[in-house]
């Protein structure tokens, strides 16, 4: 389960994984996504930065956000016929990046409230023993990534369109292990924009209509490209701690007369153009993408504009939905946690060694985990999903 950094609800999947022959067979018995109630995510918009927050506002969103998570918990687990674990990302509301290093990162929405609802042991708080080894924390996808497209011949890799776009490449150009990193804004601050142009009407562009009947305008293009972070070498990590409304309206400072169109024309060109530059830049020849973005025709169009030569899919083509991967990625993760295995790939979170990932929150029964395993899934394959 995940909520990821659009801010807009829970994806769930529900995954009956088996191990044979050293690849992970997973079979998606169930995958959705559930809004938020709107004022608990309006009420969650208002307390992200660069907004200040109480420790009271704190920890009503934990716990409310954790009931939210406990009652699609519950509804998903039914929906599969029940389930022996839970692994729970929950909500980030702050990365905290000090120069090149991430010095922490906050998960809220309580696990207790899961385990409680369902009776279910739950994983949750995975991101923080990377960023103790010395890691990002992220992004913690490239672990499937890496599994997911190890079959492939050539240079290829997966690219999630969230509110943030984040790329894992497994085979680079330069040599070395799978890398993995913020490339930059996907949705964040197209949202932004969105918002902006709508009074709040609107929270995304819906098809990519905005975008598309507007123009790229170039000059605001070119400041936008000129942002530091795309300069930093990986590994490197971001989110709305930077890139948010405020960015978006000081960037805007000197651009008065675009029309709201172009402005998000230009915004959805910015993702497609970071993106495409680090695809360059690892000569990769398949990009299998998911995430949000993917429902954008506006964004893939652009993406595709710039990447002639390269084969753009989905990740629904290997089995995962784009719209849900990323929870079927943490079920995975909890996956591994369950058997004692790592849940990253170093070179890709920048981390000092491979970690077990998360706290395990007992369900209603004594705690009992699988024997651990010596030897990780060397491949995944899944099945099952619509």
């Amino acid at each position: 389960m995940i909520s990821g950094t659009s801010h807009d609800g829970i994806d769930v999947a529900a995954v009956d994984f088996a191990l044979r022959d050293g690849v992970l067979h997973g079979t998606v018995e169930y995958a959705g996504s559930s809004p938020y109630p709107e004022e608990l995510r309006a009420r969650l918009m208002r307390a992200l930065p660069p907004s200040a927050l109480t420790f009271a506002e704190a920890c009503e969103l934990d716990t409310l956000i954790g009931e939210a998570f406990a009652e699609v918990a519950a509804d998903a687990a039914e929906r599969a016929g029940g389930v022996d674990l839970i692994c729970s990302h929950g909500q980030t509301v702050y990365h905290w990046v000090q120069g090149r290093q991430v010095r922490g990162t906050l998960q809220i929405g309580q696990p207790a409230w899961i385990a409680e609802r369902t009776g279910v042991p739950v994983v949750a708080d995975v991101r923080v023993r990377d960023v103790a080894a010395g890691g990002h924390g992220a992004p913690l996808v490239s672990m499937m990534d890496v599994l997911l497209l190890a079959g492939l011949p050539g240079r290829p890799a997966g690219l999630n369109l969230g509110g943030i776009a984040n790329m894992t490449v497994l085979r680079p150009a330069g040599g070395g292990g799978p890398v993995a990193y913020d490339t930059g804004p996907a949705n964040a601050l197209i949202d932004a924009a969105v918002v902006r142009a709508s009074r709040g009407r609107r929270r995304y562009d819906e098809d990519g209509r905005l975008a598309a009947g507007g123009r790229v305008d170039d000059a605001l293009l070119t400041e936008l490209l000129a942002e530091p972070y795309y300069r930093l070498d990986p590994p490197k990590s971001t989110g709305k701690e930077l890139f948010h409304a405020g960015y978006l309206e000081k960037a805007l400072t000197a651009h008065s007369a675009l029309s709201d169109a172009d402005i998000a024309a230009t915004l959805t060109a910015l993702t497609a153009q970071t993106v495409a530059n680090e695809v360059r830049r690892h000569q990769i020849d398949t990009l299998a993408a998911s995430g949000g973005g993917c429902a954008n025709p506006t964004l893939m169009a652009m993406l595709r504009e710039r990447l002639s030569g390269v084969r753009v899919t989905t990740t629904a083509e290997f089995g995962a939905p784009s719209d849900t991967k990323e929870a079927i990625a943490f079920a995975l993760i909890g996956w591994h946690t369950a058997h004692g295995l790592p849940g990253t790939v170093p070179s890709c979170t920048g981390a000092t060694g491979a970690r077990v990932l998360g706290a395990i929150v007992p369900g209603a029964a004594a705690l009992r985990l699988p024997e651990p395993l010596a030897t990780a899934p060397t491949g995944l394959r899944l099945t099952g999903a619509a």
